[in-house]
């Protein structure tokens, strides 16, 4: 018999947090919701795949020989498993009482949303403000290329990817929600094709929410259902930013008209290139956070995005086969 839930973990270098998660996770089961859980390994170098399977048997472990990236993986992973809903959690994000259950138990009061998400906190309880997004926008870039995003963070109309302007703990749709815990309907992530594969990381979860929001599901935060999250725990700081604005050029590139995703791309040039100079103008010595020169001598890699790739795609996987077709 399928489990109501099927959790997928991608895992990266990141052993002690991926052990930290799978144990809160496994003590987190509740009588009403079942759930399994499935992690895919995208060729950690630290021990992460041998130290799994030692400390946790039951969990089915795929391991990866080459790291393809998170949706590529979570593809897999989802492919390998058979709940009636597929739960994408980060190994950086220990659940904080009942996730699973909290998700699922609202995804079956109200199916009609097809996505869920919880809060994602920080230690001391407080949320990180990452689980929800706005769609990427002209005026978003635009309050990055003049930094007036930075400067004014809490200003919904400066920063509109940001919803600063939202609560948390209320039940509310949103554009779209953040992968690090993602709860999705199996039959609508089938529909969608799973992640696209195009997209080694970042992105990829607003790429998939604004698809599935095109066939009418509506992405919801289910405040019940909460994680502490890390954040950011397998990438470096340019490392890290170089992805995200790689992500983000794959997404115009690939839902906006050519001319509106080349003055999108313009804009983040010319906000990276404002942060580089304003770096380079206080020095090295008085400059914190992101080495924003580096990213900006690497704005031909990321301005062109992900490479094209050849990737199967979902829907086929062990409950299809389970399932007579109608």
């Amino acid at each position: 018999m399928s489990p109501d839930v099927s959790v997928v973990i991608v895992s990266y270098n990141t052993v002690e947090l991926t052990l930290r998660c799978l144990g809160q996770l496994l003590d987190s089961r509740t009588d009403d919701i079942s759930f399994d859980v499935v992690v895919v390994d995208n060729a950690s170098a630290d021990g992460s795949a041998d130290a799994i399977a030692e400390r946790f048997p039951e969990v089915r472990l795929i391991r990866l020989p080459v790291n393809v990236g998170w949706g590529r993986a979570i593809n897999r992973g989802v492919v390998a498993s058979s709940g009636r809903h597929v739960l994408f959690l980060n190994p950086d994000a220990a659940p904080a009482g009942h996730p699973v259950a909290e998700l699922a138990r609202f995804a079956r009061q109200h199916p009609e949303h097809g996505i869920y998400t919880g809060r994602t906190l920080h230690a001391d309880g407080t949320d990180d403000m990452y689980c929800c997004w706005g769609l990427p926008s002209l005026r978003g870039y635009l309050g990055f290329a003049t930094g007036l995003s930075t400067a004014f963070p809490n200003s919904s109309w400066l920063n509109p990817e940001d919803l600063p302007g939202y609560d948390r703990r209320t039940v509310r749709e949103v554009p779209a929600v953040s992968g690090c815990c993602m709860l999705v309907d199996r039959q609508l992530f089938n529909q969608l094709g799973g992640f696209d594969p195009v997209f080694f990381l970042y992105s990829d979860d607003i790429d998939l929410c604004a698809r599935a929001a095109a066939l009418g599901a509506r992405p919801v935060v289910v405040p019940g259902a909460a994680v502490v999250h890390v954040g950011g725990a397998s990438s470096s700081s340019e490392g890290q930013r170089i992805k995200i604005l790689r992500g983000k050029a794959t997404y115009v590139r690939r839902h906006w008209s050519r001319p509106r995703a080349q003055l999108a791309l313009t804009l983040m040039k010319a906000g990276v290139g404002l942060r580089a100079a304003g770096k380079t103008v206080l020095g090295r010595e008085r400059s914190r956070g992101v080495d924003w020169p580096a990213v900006w001598r690497e704005r031909r890699t990321w301005s062109a995005g992900w490479p094209a790739v050849d990737e199967p795609r979902p829907p086929h996987s062990a409950l299809d086969a389970m399932t007579p077709s109608a």
